[in-house]
């Protein structure tokens, strides 16, 4: 039969005898086996222990951990257990009735120890499912409002958007934003200038939200970091926060406003995304209800909601908020920003070829002489298939002449005799066709990589866009300095139509806007087109984008102009990247 010290201790080894156990006792017990020296030991276990004094070996110079003092305390039962043991045979009942407690109690300890971490991991859990709950209930209030357009190429870069929205507040909580799309709003023509939505928005959304937020399919959102930026701001205040632009020098498109210093007055940058405070929301509602949109002519729509907010000094300006950024999203500089922005030309695929493109220049014979040089000079060498339509033929150019008399404005007549031109007399493989006037500057180039990402087989017209009368049921249109674009299936959905020019000095623009929103069909807006020169728009607005045209040649060096702004690169953004100038 083996040894007792055997039964109740199996881990040692049966080849060593009782005596050679006893002899490693000193090890053990860090001394003498006499149980004097037990008891003496013993004592100094437990006060050092009560003393809260114990200390391991090798970890001298701070304070135990709990582990180590209960591995203490079992030691100093477990050590006199086994002095009792190979020392005291007749002891032997007494260890047999000491065991099992010495057993129980560690078993307390260790129960103890994880009853007290999980109620730590619990109580950290809570704090952060109330901080995700505070979040979810957070961005509830806010309503995303995202300024799409009907065009599929739009629709996919605004879904997108939607979906990112969405998929950042699934991690933050369960509860999903309100995200709308501007297009799906259009009940008339002019949703897209906001504030004719007004009335709406306060009344389906102003009992349960805090804050609309506005911004652009290319504009990037940073959940987190925009929740922290509204919560800055006292939500029961009339708030219009943005990214603040203004005017260098006073400018056409805003009607030479703030004359003696443009600057004063700030609007925002829709790139960086803008946002109003319901109790704003609420009174330009009741305001828009009592005093109906006056002005006939929508031109640069953040300039205009901004100048109706402020209302002439009696309402609130913009607050300038710097984490609204148009920064790429992955700058250096964009570290803190809670918006940044998609700031390169797009790039849908192989960029549409130069004789995918006829290019008509409208011209008169008193700019023969000194516009047309202009023109042959700067980009007429990027177009493949290029005409200049005027009201006399003068081969040296060479002109087409229209058989439509020039007209001091409107040239309705002679676009509409270009247009059915190019259905009858280009190749019907030419998808594409670009009206732009004698003063306008473009570039070939980006036009042909910007057109990769339109489907030339459905009826397309892009360009700046403007709006007439659309707070009373008018319509949108291409202005037509900065260069119509359109593709043959838009042209002949035209022309299988009844609308024609009612005069031949009819503003040729705003009759084909007329006619395309009375068959059904979007205007598309891209900013990359100006109807204006660079210095028209402030410089910060111009930092973001890749332009792709400007107009006029007053107070201009035009030549300087196109190769400062327009003229091709050796690197002509295929990379992707920002366009930097060193003018900016």
């Amino acid at each position: 039969m083996a040894p007792l010290s055997l039964q109740l201790f199996p881990s040692l080894s049966p080849s060593l005898s009782l005596p050679s156990q006893a002899s490693r006792l000193p090890v053990l017990l860090g001394g003498d086996t006499s149980s004097e020296a037990a008891r003496s030991r013993l004592r100094s276990c437990q006060q050092r222990r009560n003393s809260g004094q114990w200390r391991s070996p090798g970890k001298r110079g701070r304070a135990p951990r709990r582990e180590e003092q209960e591995w203490s305390r079992s030691c100093c039962w477990c050590r006199l257990l086994l002095l009792l043991l190979l020392a005291m045979p007749r002891a032997l009942a007494a260890c047999l009735f000491l065991l099992p407690l010495c057993a129980r109690a560690l078993a307390l300890n260790v129960a103890a120890e994880d009853v007290k971490d999980r109620t730590e991991q619990l109580s950290q859990t809570s704090e952060r499912s109330g901080n995700s709950t505070k979040i979810s209930k957070e961005l509830k209030e806010i309503v995303f409002v995202i300024q799409s357009q009907r065009n599929s190429f739009h629709l996919k870069k605004a879904d997108d958007l939607k979906q990112s929205i969405f998929k950042q507040a699934a991690v933050l909580g369960k509860e999903m934003p309100t995200v709308l799309l501007i297009h799906q709003m259009d009940k008339h023509e002019g949703a897209w200038t906001i504030l004719p939505l007004m009335h709406d928005f306060s009344v389906t959304y102003s009992r349960n939200s805090s804050w609309f937020f506005f911004c652009e399919e290319d504009t990037r959102i940073h959940l987190v970091k925009l929740l922290k930026i509204l919560e800055g701001y006292d939500k029961s205040k009339e708030y219009f926060l943005g990214k603040a632009l203004h005017d260098d020098e006073s400018t056409i498109i805003h009607h030479y406003a703030f004359a003696e210093n443009p600057t004063i007055f700030k609007f925002p940058d829709f790139a960086a995304g803008w946002a109003l405070s319901i109790p704003l929301v609420k009174k330009l509602a009741k305001r828009l209800k009592n005093e109906p949109l006056k002005s006939d002519f929508t031109i640069d729509l953040k300039y205009e909601i901004a100048l109706y907010i402020w209302e002439k000094g009696s309402g609130p300006h913009l607050t300038p908020v710097p984490e609204f950024c148009t920064e790429d999203f992955d700058s250096p500089n964009a570290a803190h920003c809670a918006t940044t922005f998609a700031n390169f030309l797009p790039l849908c695929g192989d960029p549409v070829k130069k004789t995918d493109i006829f290019v008509a220049v409208k011209t008169c014979r008193k700019f023969h002489g000194d516009r047309i040089p202009i023109v042959k000079q700067t980009w007429e060498k990027e177009a493949a298939l290029i005409e200049y339509y005027s009201d006399y033929a003068e081969s040296s150019i060479p002109t087409v002449d229209l058989g439509v008399p020039n007209t001091d404005r409107g040239h309705c007549g002679k676009t509409f005799a270009i247009l059915e031109r190019f259905l009858k007399h280009s190749p019907a493989a030419t998808p594409w066709l670009v009206i732009v006037d004698d003063d306008t500057l473009i570039s070939i180039s980006r036009l042909q990589k910007f057109l990769s990402c339109y489907n030339p087989t459905e009826p397309v017209i892009i360009g700046e866009r403007y709006g007439y009368g659309l707070g009373s049921g008018g319509y949108s249109y291409i202005t037509g300095g900065g260069g119509m674009v359109f593709s043959r299936a838009a042209i002949q959905r035209l022309f299988a139509s009844k609308c024609r020019c009612y005069s031949n000095d009819a503003p040729d623009d705003m009759v084909i806007g007329m006619c395309f929103s009375g068959l059904g069909i979007p205007i598309t807006h891209s900013p990359l087109f100006h109807q204006a020169r660079p210095m028209d728009y402030p410089k910060d607005y111009l930092s973001h984008q890749v332009p792709i045209s400007f107009h006029k040649h007053w107070n201009v060096d035009p030549v300087k102009v196109y190769f400062t702004w327009l003229a091709p690169e050796q690197k002509d953004f295929q990379d992707g990247r920002k366009h930097v100038r060193e003018d900016l």
